[in-house]
């Protein structure tokens, strides 16, 4: 009779920023915590691709002012994260367009069919699109609780109070009080309690195989076969 095969430990979901910008940094690191996943900030592209190597992200937020969108980095990220779910994808990536010049961005990303929020972002618009791409990958079974109800009524407040015709929202529209923040912490905490923590399997066994190889084709002189 053979040994029973041991019980796959569930994967905690990764969530790699790469932003030079320390505010926005601070931000969205409080946010993502309070989901429980493992969130890792790189200010630049050296320590970006030393992290991606490792296989262990299931979804990049990048400031597309630092990937551009015609870079060897930005073309990487394309590649890696296109692949279909059903196809071993375990990847996604979500853009950061910054307010000042972001035209420039918006029409590449756009053609390319890829994912990005323009800065500064209404907190439920961000989770949302957070939770669309991670459900996707299936790295979390079901859209975010918060995204859909639990903000609903205090972002129609501050859009309502800002009153802004830009294609950008508002600084105050952005900004959340801390005890917002708090508020959103605690009732979050409590739901995480009560549900079940991520997929079990999030694809390739071997984890970071399509991403080594990737990285090699774009950056041979950073890491070598």
């Amino acid at each position: 009779m053979g040994t029973p095969a041991s019980p796959i430990e569930p994967r905690q979901v990764g969530i790699l920023i790469l932003d030079d910008d320390a505010q926005s940094q601070g931000a969205l690191k409080q946010i993502l915590d309070s989901e429980g996943w493992r969130v890792r900030m790189v200010p630049d592209t050296k320590a970006f691709l030393a992290e991606l190597r490792t296989g262990e992200w299931s979804l990049v937020i990048a400031n597309v002012t630092i990937t551009g969108t015609e870079s060897p980095l930005f073309v990487t990220l394309r590649e890696l994260t296109n692949v279909p779910a059903e196809e071993g994808g375990r990847l996604r990536a979500l853009y950061m367009v910054p307010e000042v010049n972001g035209e420039q961005y918006v029409e590449p990303l756009e053609r390319a069919k890829l994912p990005y929020v323009l800065r500064p972002f209404h907190l439920h618009d961000f989770l949302e699109k957070v939770s669309d791409l991670l459900v996707e990958i299936k790295a979390i079974e079901a859209p975010l609780r918060q995204v859909r109800y639990e903000f609903g009524e205090l972002r129609k407040k501050k859009k309502k109070a800002a009153k802004s015709n830009s294609m950008f929202a508002s600084r105050d529209s952005f900004s959340y009080t801390e005890e917002e923040i708090a508020d959103y912490e605690r009732e979050e905490g409590e739901a995480l309690k009560k549900r079940p923590r991520g997929r079990i399997n999030l694809g390739d066994p071997h984890g970071g195989s399509l991403v080594s190889l990737s990285l090699r084709l774009h950056f041979p002189k950073v890491f070598p076969s």
